[in-house]
């Protein structure tokens, strides 16, 4: 066991089901074939669990985690741990009379995210009418005054729009806003090319963002993240595989992050078979990009070691084909060109309609 590594965060994917199909979402593109979801009795020990580890903070994600009947069992579960529960939501379907119970039963904070700062391109990234309804639940959240994250995931639709998104922010009375560019894995990789926007318009958006930041400070939180692929380094994905955060997804696969699961030859634990506590310290999936020993070269002689340790195993698999080598966002990486490549094309298409591959239950649809 080593002590190092204590988990702070878990993130409970309860559902991959969603009303919503945004072209970036994480959902395996295969979900309605997936088995049963966790029952609440298991999630109710898995946060037992957790917190025994140390765990302090839940994140109580999807799909929409709303769509979950038991969704006020856990939150009142969560809440007699004392762990500080944030829901993650698109803000579909909720009722005000059904937040004001989650508040009551222990919710901490909320998180909706939002695609656009007006209905008509909003609607058209969430692939449904939605809009609105995702401004009700924000009031409603503020009103019940429990602290809202406004999110708006960023890419070529909607960057542009970032100065129009902090001002909705303000008008909803937001505690912190995410302006935090798609991260290209699961969905946004199918959806790439028309997603992933170039050097100016992020240059434009951040220059925007760090004018509010310092305008609002104290008033509101505003974080802009930058795009990996627009990176000269990578970022420390999760904080470093298997050091702060505990993914348990819909089918109870226990995971260092959300798409872990994805890479060959990988063995994960369920949580219906093992105590958290056995995965965390002895699983295989877990250890196996742990610290440093595993570097590849580059890495291993880098400065910066310690501090990304090595970048994204999930985008090292998915873009270059094996998860043990360096990140390719980063600008030393043998696969480095796989990214120079993407944005010479992201430059070549910013004239050129894409249409979005759709998440739906049978795989994906064009518009």
């Amino acid at each position: 066991m080593n002590n190092e590594h204590r988990p702070y965060t878990l993130i409970a994917e309860l559902t991959y089901r969603c009303p919503l199909r945004c072209p970036y979402c994480s959902n395996p593109s295969d979900f309605a074939g997936r088995g049963d979801e966790i029952d609440t009795d298991t999630w109710l020990r898995v946060f037992q669990e957790a917190e025994a580890l140390g765990v302090v903070q839940l994140n109580l994600t999807g799909g929409e985690p709303l769509l979950r009947d038991d969704l006020e069992q856990l939150v009142e579960g969560a809440g007699k741990l004392e762990l500080y529960t944030n829901l993650i939501t698109s803000g579909i379907p909720l009722t005000f009379e059904r937040l004001s119970r989650l508040r009551t039963l222990g919710l901490d904070s909320v998180q909706v995210s939002i695609q656009s700062s007006g209905p008509s391109v909003s609607d058209r990234i969430a692939g449904a009418p939605s809009f609105n309804r995702k401004l009700d639940a924000m009031q409603w959240v503020t009103s019940l005054a429990l602290p809202l994250t406004m999110n708006a995931v960023l890419h070529r639709e909607n960057i542009s729009d970032v100065e129009a998104l902090i001002a909705l922010a303000e008008r909803v009375s937001a505690d912190r806003l995410e302006l935090a560019n798609t991260q290209y894995l699961g969905w946004a990789l199918k959806n790439r090319v028309a997603l992933l926007p170039t050097r100016e318009q992020i240059e434009r958006a951040r220059t925007v963002a760090i004018e509010a930041k310092m305008r609002l400070r104290g008033k509101m939180e505003v974080l802009f993240i930058t795009p990996d692929y627009y990176s000269e380094y990578p970022k420390s994905c999760m904080e470093g595989w298997g050091r702060r955060f505990i993914v348990v997804n819909p089918e109870g696969l226990a995971l260092p992050c959300h798409l872990a699961h994805t890479i060959p030859g990988l063995h994960f634990e369920q949580v219906m078979q093992s105590r958290l506590a056995d995965i965390w310290h002895h699983s295989a999936g877990f250890n196996r990009f742990r610290g440093e020993d595993w570097l590849p070269d580059p890495c291993r002689t880098c400065e910066r070691r310690a501090l990304d340790f090595g970048g994204c195993r999930c985008q090292a698999f998915h873009v270059v084909g094996d998860a043990g080598m360096t990140d390719p966002i980063c600008s030393l990486a043998p696969g480095h060109g796989h990214i120079e490549s993407a944005r010479a094309q992201a430059n070549r298409t910013t004239e050129i309609p894409v249409l979005f591959d759709y998440r739906t239950g049978r795989g994906c649809s064009s518009r």
